[in-house]
Formats: structure tokens, C-alpha cells, sequence
């Protein structure tokens, strides 16, 4: 390369300093007795002082114990203090932090376990008996195991729960460890992992999406400059921080390296949410659209003073656009609704001055991002540029270039090699786009479900129903649902004749692979499946059915 300067300085500094840590860092140094977090519902409180010197324990405890370089710190938490002590504290040693859904099955998290090697292994005391349950399956056991209790009464009156030989609490853990910080292990890079994000898959076989240096840095300014966020702001996520929305959308990772504070939700409760943010002078709310539905029926009910809000985010789902009118009368005017994946966070964005006139699109691409609508054919390869027409009514391929994504799995290059190609994702969403760019999904090529926020493959669950001996085959499919967003039915075809629903539902109570969140809510029992003339599935005619079914009242209860 010839330049025209002499670039080996910016080169060294900007690949070595322009870290998350150091981002981090700037703000314990600048905001140190600002409060960072706030936990109502147990009365704890931090400044980010005292984070930084809570995160310095536990990361010179782990050192202590030979956590390092490349090593994964696995969580399991709902949203608390602890959660923000598990995605920093690694960084300060080189590790690598990869939080996990605190829902899951047993069997999907000892899946989860095995896939990464975590050297540390933490869970959240109010899901003991499954993470346990877990770490008895998985083949791997993990060096350091570790708990948090959540428990609110617990936690006030300072009572220890009983845990099995080898786990301890993480408070005790982190015991009397030096508070200052700890010297990383060799200089950082800004290509190198940080966090390790786990995306739902079509199969069994999870997907472990790497986080560079570079992408969560960059994934804090899309948030500091869409929103904007700054250091005056205070902010509630009402979804689970594991989520790549929960964690870089207002959740920890923007708040923490702006500056701001984030007010904790354990639970979501549109009372508590309208109320925390008029006690606590909430400038931003980030939530799914289901949940902003029933802010808006409560505060219809009891209106709470929302003066300082300053904004209303929502992603993984289109806005309607009676809902979007709704949310800017009763809520706030300035709503915003951002489209992306777990592998690249948001990529499409709507403000303010979008809407109404635009919901129901997923918006234009964000400032530094490409998104595209490519031709859909699954016998080869589309080209980046084999556009379809932007008409708003050519379906094709959704495929986003983006400085947030590292473009890669870990531990799985095949998936990789059919997700990333010249720079692009093919994200798997089918939609269309207009002359000014404005992307409009329509569905998803694999017939993804989104229910509560969690993002549902059929072709999972509907392997595991077809394990059940008194079943000869089955589709699922979702179908409306105002609290959920879509809810499950399944459409069953008997082995057995004398298959019960009862029967349906204990085995998926019992299943390690079903989450509470993935079983079907409906079901129907039919005499055949709707299959192409190649004897593939044909999802899209069950789901027409099910939408008839359902207003027909045929779909029963599981």
C-alpha cells in the first residue's frame, strides 16, 4: 500500500487501544460516583467505581484459577448486577464472555456447553435444577462453577442457599480478590473475540457467533448515535440481556461505554416498567412490540408520568400501524424500531420521522451498513448484486454488509461458508424493497417463529414431536398471538390412534430439548400433511390453515 503519510502509528494504536475495555474504562474515569446500575426490586445500586472494582474481584479470582487468553466465561443469568460483573470482568483478563438463555432446556444447554469449553460456568439460582441438570448431561464438565442468587427475599435479608459439592456463590468466589485492575495477559487486539453470542439454529446444532473488539465498539456508537445516547441518559431494556437486542440495545453494552445508567428488570410487568420509569426519570425503553401493546393498555388505565422519556426503541417484529400510533399517543412520540440478527445487531432502523407513514417496513439501512434485496433461489449461489426489483413487490433475499458482524461461527465453518459470501450475510429473511430503500420482510426461508422475543425453528421441534412413537408426522406453525407475538400449533398426524393430547403435552413437559417457550400452545390432529410433489413440508399452507383454524375455533388447547 503507498500512502501518502506515515500511518504505523495510528495502525498500532487504533489495532491495540480501541478496545470495549478501554471504552469502559473512559467512562469508570470520567462517570466514576455516577450510578451505572439500579436494581429496584432488590435495593441494590453501583456506581461505576464500584463496578469497576467488583469486576476487578472477579476476573483477579478467575486469574487465580487459570482463566485466560481465549478462555469462555458461560452465564446463564436474568438481568442483575451479576450479569454486567460476567461481561466485563472476562475482558479484563482476555477471556471471553458468552451469555446464554436462561430458559433453556437442559439438554440445549449442556449442547451449549460442550459447543464452547466454558472454563467458568455460571447459572442463576431460580434455574439451579435445570443448569444443574445440565452440567450432569454435558460430557464437558467445566473447570469453575458458579451461582447467583436472585432470590429478592434472600438477597434483602442475606441468607445463603444450600448448593451441591464444587458450586459456589459468586460473592464468595470473588471472596477478598484485589480490586484493582488486573494486568491482561498479553496486548490486546482489536480483531480478537470478546463476546460469544449463541443464534437458534435450523437443527440441533447450535451457532456460536464470535463478537470482535471492532463490533462491539461499533455496536455502541449505532446505539449512541441512532438513539442518540449520551451519559445523561437512563435507560430500561425490558427483554433478557442474553439477547443480542437485550445486551447491545440499551442493555450493557452502550450504557456501560456512554456513560449512562440502566435501571435492572428481572421480569417483565408493564406496571413495574411504567413505574420504574417515572420514579427513575427513564429517558429510553427498549422492548418487543407485544410488550410496548401492553404498556399501552396500562397506562390507558393508570397513567404514569412519562415526561422525561425521550424515546420508545422496539425490534423483532414490524411495527403495525395502528400499534405505532398508539405507542407515539399514549407513550411518546419518538418511537423507533431497528430489523437485524444476532450475527450483525441491527442493520435496518426507523426514527421518529418514519413513522407511521413507514411501519409495517423494517426502514432504511443504518449509517454505516448495506442491506440489499437479492434474488431467492436455493439451487445456487446469488451474486451481492443480483438485486430484484425495488418495487415493493419482488420477494427475494435480505443479505446486510456490516462493520458489527465478524462474519463467522465459532466451531462451525460449514454454517459460516453458506451464511457469508463477499463481505454479505444472507440472512434467511425473504422480503421486498422500494426505490428509497425501505425493507419490508415478508417471511423467513426457513418459516422461523417469533414468540415472546425468542426466535423458534420448526424444523427442530417438529423432529423431536416426530421421536414420539404415537406420532406419524407433524408440522408447526405460529399463529397470532397479542401477548406473544405468535404463539405454536402443531398439526399432528397420528401413528397411533389412541394418542392423546394429554400424552402431546407430558412429553414435552418432559423432553430435555423443549424449552417451556417452544411448546406448542395449539394443536390440531389431521389425516395428512400438505407436501410439494419433492415431499417437502409445505409450512405456508398449514399456516393459512392455522389462521383459519384459529378463527374458526378448530385449533384446541395443549
Amino acid at each position: 500500500m503507498n500512502l501518502t503519510y506515515d500511518a504505523s502509528m495510528f495502525k498500532e494504536t487504533f489495532e491495540k487501544e480501541f478496545t470495549y475495555l478501554n471504552g469502559f474504562l473512559r467512562s469508570v474515569s470520567r462517570y466514576g460516583s455516577k450510578p451505572v446500575v439500579i436494581e429496584p426490586e432488590t435495593g441494590r445500586s453501583m456506581t461505576y467505581s464500584e463496578l469497576n472494582v467488583m469486576t476487578n474481584r472477579l476476573a483477579n479470582a478467575m486469574a487465580a484459577d487459570g482463566v485466560g487468553k481465549n478462555d469462555i466465561v458461560m452465564y446463564q443469568l436474568q438481568n442483575c448486577i451479576e450479569f454486567v460483573y460476567c461481561y466485563i470482568a472476562p475482558q479484563k483478563i482476555g477471556a471471553i464472555n458468552a451469555p446464554i438463555n436462561f430458559r433453556l432446556a437442559p439438554g440445549e444447554i449442556a449442547l451449549l456447553i460442550e459447543d464452547a469449553a466454558p472454563k467458568v460456568f455460571v447459572y442463576d439460582m431460580e434455574y439451579a435444577s435445570t443448569a444443574q441438570k445440565a452440567l450432569e448431561i454435558s460430557s464437558y464438565k467445566p473447570h469453575i462453577i458458579l451461582a447467583v442468587d436472585t432470590d429478592t427475599k434472600r438477597i434483602i435479608n442475606q441468607e445463603k442457599p444450600e448448593l451441591p459439592h464444587g458450586h459456589r456463590l459468586i460473592g464468595d468466589y470473588m471472596g477478598s480478590s484485589s480490586g484493582e485492575n488486573p494486568q491482561l495477559p498479553c496486548t490486546p487486539n482489536i480483531y480478537e473475540e470478546v463476546t460469544r453470542l449463541y443464534t437458534s439454529g435450523t437443527t440441533n446444532l447450535p451457532k456460536g457467533v464470535p463478537v470482535n473488539q471492532v463490533n462491539e465498539v461499533l455496536s455502541a456508537h449505532d446505539v449512541m448515535m441512532h438513539f442518540p445516547m449520551n451519559a445523561t441518559d437512563i435507560v430500561l431494556n425490558m427483554t433478557p440481556w442474553f439477547h443480542r437486542g437485550g445486551l447491545h440495545a440499551g442493555g450493557p453494552t452502550p450504557s456501560l461505554y456512554a456513560g449512562a445508567t440502566m435501571i435492572i428488570l428481572k421480569q417483565f410487568s408493564p406496571k413495574t416498567c411504567l413505574k420504574y420509569a417515572q420514579d427513575y426519570k427513564v429517558t429510553f425503553m427498549i422492548g418487543v412490540p407485544a410488550a410496548l401493546n401492553m404498556l399501552v393498555k396500562t397506562q390507558k388505565k393508570t397513567p404514569y408520568d412519562l415526561s422525561c422519556l425521550k424515546g420508545i426503541v422496539t425490534m423483532g417484529s414490524p411495527l403495525e400501524k395502528a400499534d405505532c400510533i398508539a405507542y407515539q399517543q399514549v407513550l411518546t412520540p419518538n418511537v423507533f424500531n431497528g430489523y437485524g440478527t444476532t450475527e450483525s445487531f441491527w442493520n435496518t432502523f426507523l426514527r421518529p420521522y418514519d413513522l407511521p407513514e413507514m411501519a409495517g417496513t423494517a426502514g432504511r439501512a443504518c449509517t454505516d451498513d448495506e442491506v440489499v434485496v437479492v434474488k431467492a433461489d436455493s439451487e445456487r449461489r446469488v451474486e451481492p448484486d443480483e438485486y430484484v426489483a425495488a418495487d415493493n413487490m419482488e420477494i427475494g433475499e435480505i443479505i446486510i454488509r456490516t462493520p458489527k458482524s465478524s462474519y463467522s461461527y465459532s466451531n462451525n465453518p460449514e454454517q459460516a461458508q453458506k451464511k457469508f459470501y463477499k463481505g454479505f450475510m444472507y440472512t434467511g429473511d425473504l422480503g421486498t424493497w422500494d426505490e428509497k430503500g425501505f425493507i419490508t420482510v415478508v417471511g423467513r426461508k426457513d418459516d422461523m417463529i417469533i414468540s415472546a422475543g425468542e426466535n423458534i425453528y420448526p424444523v427442530q421441534l417438529e423432529e423431536i414431536l416426530n421421536a414420539h412413537p404415537g406420532i406419524s408426522d407433524c408440522v408447526i406453525v405460529g399463529v397470532p398471538d397479542r401477548t406473544r407475538g405468535q404463539s405454536l400449533a402443531a398439526y399432528i398426524v397420528k401413528e397411533n390412534e389412541a394418542l392423546s393430547d394429554a400424552e402431546i403435552s407430558q412429553y414435552c413437559d418432559e423432553h430435555p430439548m423443549i424449552s417451556a417457550y417452544k411448546k406448542p400452545r395449539y394443536y390440531r390432529f389431521i389425516d395428512a400433511l400438505p407436501m410439494t410433489a419433492t415431499g417437502k413440508k409445505m409450512h405456508y399452507k398449514v399456516r393459512e390453515m392455522a389462521l383459519e383454524d384459529l378463527k374458526n375455533g378448530k385449533l384446541k388447547r395443549l
